[in-house]
């Protein structure tokens, strides 16, 4: 089983993203990958991980019922996903995420004092959002986006 998860990382904001602050994802019917994810995560700081919360999304947008949802997850796993590196909210919306030893996922709005503390941390494993324009990742000065 493939695995999406980190531990001791920071994923920066994509340098193309198209605003300057976190932004909520717009409310939308059906409920949209980058508004579940932050739904997600805005309110649960460090309780979930990468996995949980890509899989979870997946699950919720598939329909999956309760029932099925090991059957579900292993076969979500059996072929590699996109991690949180290509998160619209990471691309488009100005959301970085902060992996803890453990695993589990904070969202940080850019722009602000913590982002940018961890954006700077050198004792973590700092990563970048992929870029929207080419699907690559995009290299981000140390310090900001």
């Amino acid at each position: 089983m493939d695995s999406t998860n980190y531990a001791s990382v920071f994923v920066a904001v994509a340098e193309d993203r198209p605003v300057g602050v976190g932004t909520m994802p717009p409310e939308r019917t059906p409920a949209s990958v980058a508004r579940l994810q932050y739904d997600t995560l805005v309110d649960a700081p460090y309780r979930h991980t990468a996995d949980e919360v890509l899989f979870g999304v997946h699950a919720l947008r598939s329909g999956i019922p309760a029932s099925d949802m090991a059957v579900a997850r292993a076969a979500y796993f059996a072929r590699g996903q996109p991690c949180l590196r290509s998160s619209p909210l990471a691309k488009r919306y100005g959301w970085g995420f902060h992996v803890d030893e453990q695993g589990r996922v904070a969202l940080l709005a850019v722009g602000t004092a913590r982002y940018d503390e961890l954006v700077s941390d050198g004792s973590l494993t700092q990563r970048h959002a992929v870029s929207s324009g080419d699907g690559r990742a995009t290299p981000l000065p140390i310090g900001g986006g």
